[in-house]
């Protein structure tokens, strides 16, 4: 079994408040540490009314001070939203606090809408600029050779790990000249998930970060006692992405019986193709599920995302699948 790690989008359940979601996350933090998974990342999102994770820093040292081990992350920060070298002082300090726990997983998109994006006061442009931010990232976290007029402090001789997050040949392109690993986001868009790792794996030049392609694969994974508790349970989920089909994005919703009757034919056939990339089920159906996606991925790393709504049935979805590490 590969490692698995798990993207916590700290959701704001409906009838709950960001302090719940924050809370809810914390609990998932220990769950995972005590149940051996390898690290927990969270992601940048913008006005996003089912989301508490926006200040992305912020929250990975509040999950690092309540954990010990587990390595905690960034999946991602949306770089073009920021300055490289204020990106560099905030996780270089993660990492002076949390020393070898925290990573940086990158993005080019800006994780949110247009009009937001404005209010961030970030150049629309900046997106293009994407492969030389991430370059002057990556100086920020080297030994100070007294070369540099502008340093990180603390972030000079962190060697935060940094990785290239993505949903398109360009992620993948961009990771394999750099020779940074790279994560998928199949979570949600797995459309370009094969061709990008094959060419990701293709033109990998080894650098000082990593000797030879690393991949890590984005996963929903929703376990249950059945088939059809999980299958219940994943209708959050579902509801989640017809909403944003109808531009009517709210708080995370319950699980509702019959999601047939919740979306059209249209919706159903976009949103059940976004979510492709999702193994939902009993522990057997789990199991199938993974060792078809390792097959066919033969990836280096899980990256799973449980998106339930009652924070109990995650827990028990998380503890299931960790079960399942010595068995597939």
């Amino acid at each position: 079994m590969v490692p698995l790690s798990i993207l916590d989008l700290v959701f704001i359940n409906e009838g709950d408040n960001p302090s719940t979601a924050l809370s809810n996350s914390v609990r998932v933090a220990k769950a995972a540490e005590s149940l051996g998974y390898h690290r927990i990342w969270v992601a940048e999102h913008h006005n996003f009314p089912s989301i508490a994770s926006a200040a992305t820093s912020v929250v990975i040292g509040h999950l690092a001070a309540h954990t010990k081990s587990i390595r905690i992350g960034a999946g991602g920060i949306m770089l073009p939203n920021h300055s490289p070298l204020v990106i560099a002082e905030q996780f270089g300090t993660l990492e002076t606090l949390y020393p070898g726990r925290i990573d940086l997983g990158l993005g080019r998109a800006p994780g949110t809408d247009q009009l937001t994006l404005r209010a961030l006061r970030r150049d629309q442009m900046s997106s293009h600029h994407f492969p030389e931010d991430v370059k002057e990232l990556l100086t920020y976290f080297e030994e100070d050779h007294n070369q540099l007029q502008v340093r990180a402090i603390p972030g000079m001789g962190t060697h935060v790990p940094v990785w290239i997050l993505g949903s398109s040949l360009f992620g993948a392109q961009l990771a394999a000249m750099l020779g940074l690993p790279y994560a998928f986001a199949s979570h949600f868009a797995p459309g370009a998930l094969l061709e990008a790792i094959s060419i990701y794996r293709k033109q990998f030049r080894p650098s000082k970060y990593l000797d030879k392609p690393y991949v890590m694969v984005g996963l929903n994974v929703i376990a249950a006692e059945t088939d059809e508790d999980a299958k219940y349970l994943f209708t959050s989920s579902q509801q989640s992405f017809a909403r944003i089909l109808r531009n009517t994005r709210g708080t995370f919703p319950p699980p509702i019986k019959d999601i047939e009757s919740y979306w059209s034919e249209q919706e159903k056939t976009i949103a059940s193709q976004m979510l492709s990339y999702s193994v939902v089920g009993s522990t057997d159906t789990v199991k199938q599920g993974i060792i078809k996606v390792l097959e066919e991925t033969k990836a280096d790393e899980l990256m799973t995302v449980t998106s339930v709504y009652d924070i109990d049935a995650k827990i028990r979805s998380l503890e299931i699948l960790a079960n399942l590490k010595d068995e597939t």
